[in-house]
C-alpha cells in the first residue's frame, strides 16, 4: 500500500484530502499541531488501520519512518483572522515547515505538493489572474505574513526542484468553501452562514463590490489530486472562475437560509483584495480539470453542514 503524508490534516482542506487518499487506497499519515485544525474533522478515520495521526508542528524537525510516495503540505493558518493572531507561526510554517518537508521529500525520493494560494497575487493589477502574474503584495502590511510565507514556499520549492531534483508540484488555491470550514474562521461564507442562521446582521466589508470566486471543496480536491499525479512542476491555479461580488454572496446565503438578517456594512480591511478570479487555462489544458459543482448546489450542501454546527 502506497503511503502519503498530509500536513495540516485536521484542517478544512487537509481532512478532505485525507478522505480522498483513503478512498484511493493509500495509507495516510496525517500530521497537524491542531493550532487551527480540529480532530472532529478526522474522527471518522481514526479506527482505520490505514490511517495514522501524528500531533506535531512541522516547523520543527519532521521524521516519518518508512517509505513515502507523496507529501502534501497543507499546514498553515489560512484565514485573515488566524494569521493576524498568529503571524510568527504563519511565517514559520510557510518557511521552516516547507524546508523541513522538502528535506523529507529529498531524503525519501517522494513527490511533494505544496499548497500555495491566490494571495501570492496580493491586490492584483491584472484580472483574471494568470500564473505568470507576479503579484502586487505589501510585504509589511497585515496580510504580508501569509502572502510572503506562501511566496517563499513557492521559491524554496522551486529551488529544491531545480537544485536537488526533487519532484515538486505547486497549487495556487483560490477561495474554497464546503463542510468542515470553521464557523469562526472569519472568512466570508462561514461568517455569512453563521450570522444568517442566528438571525444576526450579515457583515459585509466595504460596499460589497469586491469580488471573489468560490470553488466547492470536492472540485478543489479533484484538481489537487490531478495536479499531484501530473508531470507539471510549475504553479497551477485551481479555483472556480465564476466571479461574484461579496454582496451577492451575502444575498445568496440570506435567500438560501430564509433568514431575516439584514446586510450591515463595515470598513474595508487594509490591503483587502478588490478582485479575485483565477484564470484556469493551465488546469484545463494540463490537468483536464475544471469545477463541476454549481454554486447553488455547493451552498446548499454547505448550509446543511453549518445547520449542524452553528449554535
Amino acid at each position: 500500500m502506497k503511503r502519503v503524508l498530509i500536513t495540516g490534516a485536521a484542517g478544512f482542506l487537509g481532512s478532505h484530502l485525507c478522505d480522498r487518499f483513503i478512498k484511493e487506497g493509500y495509507a495516510v499519515i496525517a500530521m497537524d499541531n491542531l493550532l487551527t485544525g480540529s480532530m472532529d474533522n478526522l474522527i471518522h478515520l481514526l479506527p482505520l488501520e490505514q490511517f495514522t495521526f501524528y500531533h506535531h508542528d512541522v516547523s520543527r524537525y519532521v521524521h516519518i519512518p518508512g517509505d513515502l510516495e507523496y507529501i502534501l503540505h497543507f499546514a498553515s493558518p489560512a484565514s485573515p483572522i488566524d494569521y493576524l493572531k498568529m503571524p510568527i507561526q504563519t511565517l514559520k510554517v510557510g518557511a521552516l515547515g516547507t524546508h523541513n518537508l522538502l528535506g523529507v521529500a529529498k531524503a525519501k525520493g517522494s513527490r511533494i505538493l505544496v499548497a500555495s494560494t491566490s494571495e501570492v497575487y496580493g491586490d492584483p493589477l491584472i484580472h483574471p489572474q494568470t500564473e505568470e502574474y507576479w503579484g502586487n503584495v505589501n510585504p509589511v502590511g497585515p496580510r504580508g505574513v501569509y502572502d510572503e510565507a506562501k511566496r517563499f514556499m513557492e521559491a524554496i520549492t522551486m529551488a529544491y526542484h531545480n537544485f536537488h531534483g526533487v519532484e515538486t508540484r505547486i497549487v495556487r488555491i483560490f477561495n474554497t468553501y464546503g463542510p468542515r470550514m470553521r464557523v469562526d474562521d472569519g472568512r466570508a461564507l462561514p461568517t455569512f452562514f453563521s450570522q444568517a442562521i442566528k438571525g444576526e446582521d450579515i457583515t459585509v466589508f466595504g460596499d460589497g463590490s469586491q469580488t471573489r470566486s468560490f470553488c466547492y471543496v470536492d472540485d478543489l480536491v479533484e484538481g489537487i489530486y490531478k495536479l499531484l499525479l501530473s508531470d507539471y512542476h510549475l504553479p497551477v491555479n485551481v479555483g472556480n472562475p465564476n466571479e461574484i461580488t461579496i454582496k451577492q454572496a451575502a444575498e445568496e446565503v440570506v435567500s438560501l437560509t430564509g433568514s431575516s438578517s439584514n446586510i450591515a456594512y463595515r470598513d474595508l480591511p487594509k490591503d483587502d483584495p478588490k478582485v479575485r478570479q483565477p484564470d484556469i487555462t493551465k488546469a484545463r489544458e494540463i490537468l483536464g480539470w475544471e469545477p463541476k459543482v454549481e454554486r447553488a448546489d455547493g451552498l446548499a450542501r454547505t448550509y446543511e453542514y453549518f445547520k449542524g454546527v452553528v449554535s
